[in-house]
């Protein structure tokens, strides 16, 4: 049976750290490797998307970002050194149908979240952010520079985000690091905990749902796209190197004290087609598909230029194999049959 508990190392000096959204599925990890790195971790989740059983230690507080008394609460109770930020809807065409609620969350809760660390003295803040702040893409890879033209409201409740936490930083000394995700795929290693969505979204592990036998098969959206092989093309980044560069940007932010924004992607782009042949090779099972419409605003290629962040943090991903990412997804959702 597979050791599900973490145990923190001891440390000279052991942060103290509040994971916000630590029981979805990239906040999860990070809680891990904070305990694994021997931070104190307290994790504040609504339990709407996450899981209570995927929080593998530390304190856990369930609580929404809009209780204010809570939050007041929270903060008056505890010394943190730091806050990271995961609690955001991520889902692109439930935004563009229910854009009161992807503002309501991302943008109205996170500024509670961030007015109640300024008024507590917690100034230093990570923020999990997207590639989708850069809207269809003028070139690839992408870097910093990029221009920033969301094509959607949850881009642009990131965007907006963003640019509050350069407002707080003049005003208030809030300083911040925000973190652009490009396509977050794999789960932990030992398989203690790994992706869950309700519904899922995400093709990696829509398309292992498929090789296990709980989706009857896979859709390709588009197959005449300006790539290779017709489909489109993404950079998929392992959910543990994702979780080192938090972890080398908060010790940056505490050593350097400067607000920043990084692009973390592998650099590698995959197409559609060439993440299901994996799958297929990693499982052994000739997985099913289906050729659907492209959905709207899907560019052809989304692939990050990541070269700021591995010159600034000395950040490297370890798992740039699209095989071994599939692996370690594929043997998390052997344990959810």
């Amino acid at each position: 049976m597979v050791n599900r508990t973490v145990t923190s190392k001891a440390r000279d000096f052991r942060m103290n750290i509040l994971v916000v959204g630590g029981a979805g599925y990239i906040g999860s990890h990070m809680v891990v490797r904070l305990l694994d790195e021997g931070a104190n971790v307290t994790t504040f989740d609504n339990l709407s998307s996450g899981y209570r059983e995927s929080v593998l230690g530390g304190t856990f507080i369930e609580g929404d970002l809009a209780d204010l008394d809570l939050l007041d609460k929270v903060f008056s109770e505890n010394n943190f050194d730091a806050v990271m930020h995961f609690a955001s809807f991520i889902e692109v065409g439930e935004s563009i149908h229910s854009p009161a609620k992807y503002y309501r969350n991302n943008v109205t809760n996170t500024q509670h979240l961030l007015d109640a660390m300024v008024k507590h003295g917690v100034l230093h803040f990570i923020f999990s952010s997207t590639a989708a702040i850069f809207g269809e893409p003028d070139y690839v890879p992408i870097d910093e520079k990029h221009p920033m033209v969301p094509i959607n409201p949850y881009g642009r409740t990131k965007l907006i985000v963003e640019q509050m936490l350069a407002d707080y930083e003049q005003a208030y000394a809030l300083k911040s690091v925000s973190l652009r995700y490009f396509n977050a795929a794999g789960a932990d290693p030992d398989t203690r905990i790994g992706e869950r969505h309700i519904p899922e979204t995400h093709l990696i592990p829509l398309v292992l749902q498929a090789a296990s036998g709980r989706r009857n098969n896979i859709s390709i959206f588009g197959q005449d796209y300006d790539t290779p092989d017709g489909t489109c093309i993404r950079d998929y980044i392992h959910i543990c190197d994702l979780c080192d560069a938090h972890w080398l940007a908060i010790k940056a932010l505490k050593s350097a004290n400067q607000i920043a924004a990084y692009n973390l992607g592998n650099g590698n782009g995959f197409s559609v087609k060439e993440v299901i042949d994996s799958a297929c090779k990693v499982t052994g099972v000739n997985i099913p598909f289906e050729i659907a419409e492209r959905r709207a605003g899907d560019p052809a290629r989304l692939v990050a230029d990541a070269s700021l962040a591995q010159n600034r943090l000395n950040w490297r991903p370890k798992f740039d194999n699209l095989d071994i990412i599939i692996k370690h997804a594929w043997e998390w959702e052997q344990t959810l049959g």
